[in-house]
């Protein structure tokens, strides 16, 4: 693919200019804040490990130095999906959001490529020296990611069916979850619990309700070229299909309490936080206004945390604080 020219009406001399660590800096706070990012994905490895921990019935939880890589890792692959997106995206970028980073000019693809090779040969550096059993789920992760890159070689095909196309990408996250819940089975010589069979069902469909939360746009904020589920299905149907995925995460979520052992207090949080984030949806139906609409996105993003912690992350700290 020919890759689009970079720099437009939306360029900064100054910002394009600029050192090449100030430049990533700028990228990073607003293609994949750090910290954000950070704290999500550190709950969801957090949690991933901690759920596999406790349906084995393991005594308190991995320790520090394992942790501590694993979020590495974690996090930095999350990193490598946006970076390959950009590659991905950058024809209808360069068209239609061309007040991106990469369209105007304020990084290039070469340093974004030579970025995604540092971070990839520090992921395979780190896990190599540190416990190198988890490369051979490390390099199924890599391996799905770089047919992501390639739009699976039916790129034409997954633009036409966008059902299909959020059906394939979101795969990548359970499958960082089973890098994730790895750090505690593959390297304790066990058997994966058949529970996390749950969990990553989850995860997959917290992904769906990100993705689909994040494309439910206010009339006024709708834009030619962007795709969103609001201009594609309506404004009704767009929520439907919101409420619907929350939903069968839900009951998936409840599930995998059940196979964990968790109490009622367990699966009335997971109501309780049902209820709430299922508010802004109602709201956005009465008046679709952009506040209503944002107020989707941050229930999605509220959503998944507490799903995360919830299942793994609270019941770990219970046990590790109180038994």
């Amino acid at each position: 693919m020919k890759l689009p020219a970079q720099g437009n009406e939306y360029s900064d001399a100054r910002e394009n200019s600029a050192p090449l660590v100030r430049r990533l800096y700028i990228y990073q706070k607003e293609r994949f804040p750090l910290l954000g990012h950070g704290l999500l994905v550190a709950a969801f490895s957090f949690s991933a490990i901690s759920y596999s921990r406790i349906c084995r019935g393991g005594e308190g939880f991995v320790d520090g130095k394992t942790f501590a890589t694993g979020i590495f890792t974690t996090i930095s692959l999350f990193l490598l999906v946006r970076i390959f997106d950009e590659f991905k995206d950058a024809a209808d970028d360069a068209r239609f959001r061309r007040e991106l980073p990469v369209p105007r000019g304020l990084v290039t693809f070469r340093e974004l490529a030579v970025s995604g090779i540092v971070v990839a040969s520090a992921q395979i550096l780190v896990n190599l020296v540190f416990f190198p059993r988890m490369l051979s789920i490390y390099a199924v992760v890599m391996g799905y990611l770089l047919l992501m890159g390639k739009e699976f070689f039916v790129a034409e095909w997954l633009k036409k069916h966008q059902f299909w196309y959020v059906a394939s990408h979101m795969f990548i996250i359970p499958l960082i979850d089973v890098y994730a819940s790895g750090l505690d089975w593959l390297l304790a010589d066990a058997d994966a619990p058949a529970g996390l069979l749950f969990f990553f069902a989850v995860s997959y469909m917290n992904g769906v309700v990100l993705e689909v939360g994040r494309k439910i746009r206010a009339p006024e904020k709708e834009s030619e070229g962007v795709l969103t589920y609001t201009s594609m299905l309506g404004i009704s149907r767009a929520v439907g299909l919101w409420l619907a995925t929350l939903t069968a995460t839900g009951l998936l979520s409840i599930a995998a309490s059940l196979f964990a052992g968790y109490g009622v207090a367990v699966l009335a949080v997971l109501g309780s936080v049902f209820l709430l984030c299922a508010l802004p949806a109602l709201l956005f139906l009465r008046s679709p206004t952009v506040k209503f609409s944002k107020m989707i996105e941050y229930a999605s993003a509220f959503w998944t945390i507490a799903m995360y912690l919830t299942l793994g992350g609270g019941p770990m700290i219970s046990k590790l604080l109180f038994h």
